[in-house]
């Protein structure tokens, strides 16, 4: 029996440093298209947001049931601290740096390559598209809290 390896392109965003944020995942296996995440994750940092975009990223192989997988990130600082080539000095990172080495015991294989950010183009618009939806239930909460205040202040 084959082995199922898949291909997993990840990206993290947000707007504003920290802000409002997303990921996106796009897995692919034997160079199509299987499954896309478009998350919103609330406000957090850019990095935060990209080591969001891994985790998830594995949580789904294991879910997939996946032996060998692939990442491509186009964050460089995520790729080279996996890759133990910086140290992780953001104690919230490491927290997240910490689940993704535990998740990586799950499969025989896993690597994770830094490409460019041109060649992320599909996992970035998803996590973009997360930020948009994000920022929409913010202005929709903050719509329903004016009317909260309307309706309880309003009678006199």
């Amino acid at each position: 029996m084959l082995s199922k390896t898949l291909e997993i392109f990840t990206d993290g965003a947000c707007s504003g440093n920290p802000g409002p944020s997303g990921l996106g995942v796009v897995v692919k296996e034997k160079g199509k298209i299987v499954r896309e995440l478009s998350l919103g994750i609330g406000d957090a940092t850019n990095n935060i947001a990209e080591y969001m975009a891994i985790v998830y990223a594995l949580q789904e192989a294991l879910i997939m049931h996946a032996e060998n997988v692939y990442l491509f990130t186009d964050s460089e600082l995520a790729c080279n601290q996996i890759n133990k080539i910086y140290k992780v000095k953001n104690s919230n990172i490491k927290l997240l740096f910490d689940q993704v080495q535990h998740l990586w015991t799950g499969f025989k294989k896993v690597s994770i390559v830094h490409i460019p950010r041109e060649k992320n183009k599909d996992a970035d618009a998803l996590a973009r598209k997360a930020i948009k939806q994000e920022q929409a239930k913010v202005v929709a909460s903050q719509g329903q809290k004016e009317l909260q205040r309307e309706f309880f202040f309003d009678k006199a």
